[in-house]
């Protein structure tokens, strides 16, 4: 990259911290979504309410106000627990929240891809005496992650582009960055090009990883065709 008006470092360390935030948050996200949607089919109404609030609320609200909601929520708490005013770490913040919103629409797209793991080979595991534990950890998730997977990925790319998002509450990530530099040089064209052209990468080579791991993932149903 350029010096770009001495701003190319400061861009290259807010790209870095973007996919920071989004790995993380895929990472804890995909936990959250595993157990939504458990949590979901399982047999206590409980589980199911809570979970179908979850699901229902963050999926209703828009993500920039979830962001804004639990940045200033947690800065308040964090007031009133320690008796002096205290502010949430803009990464924390940022993370917590797109792992929120992941997990809510994972938590739709494990509990498809869950019902789509054929009954029978569910019912013939247990027929074998099979701990559900291992029912779900060589029966059930072998074989959702082939069917979640286009889900997953475009959950994935949603997500990248939601990390935008966070700069409201101060992360100096790539969008900050940007819009800093597009201030202080006058040039917002070239900055925010130069930032549609980093995100648009971004997303570009996970489009490439994501075909490559369902190919890896329909491999069996290959074999058999």
């Amino acid at each position: 990259m350029t010096d770009l008006q001495g701003f190319s470092d400061q861009i290259t360390n807010g790209a870095m911290t973007t996919l920071r935030v989004a790995i993380t948050s895929l990472a804890f996200g995909t936990v959250v979504g595993l157990c939504g949607a458990m949590a979901k089919l399982s047999r206590y109404r409980i589980l199911n309410r809570l979970a179908g609030g979850y699901t229902t609320i963050v999926r209703g609200v828009p993500e920039l106000l979830i962001i804004l909601i639990l940045y200033f929520g947690g800065t308040v708490a964090l007031t009133a627990l320690f008796g002096r005013y205290m502010e949430i770490d803009a990464f924390a913040a940022g993370v917590f929240s797109l792992t929120i919103v992941f997990g809510a629409y994972a938590t739709e797209v494990f509990r498809a891809a869950i019902l789509a793991v054929p009954a029978g080979q569910i019912e013939a595991a247990n027929a074998l005496g099979l701990r559900k534990i291992l029912v779900w950890r060589l029966v059930i998730v072998p074989q959702m992650w082939r069917y979640a997977l286009p889900g997953l990925g475009n959950l994935w790319l949603t997500l990248l582009k939601d990390t935008a998002l966070i700069s409201v509450v101060g992360l100096e990530d790539l969008m900050r960055k940007t819009s800093v530099a597009a201030g202080s040089t006058h040039d917002p064209l070239t900055f925010y090009s130069i930032a549609a052209g980093l995100y648009l990468s971004f997303t570009s080579v996970s489009l490439i990883g994501l075909a490559l791991l369902e190919w890896h993932a329909n491999r069996g149903v290959r074999i058999a065709k």
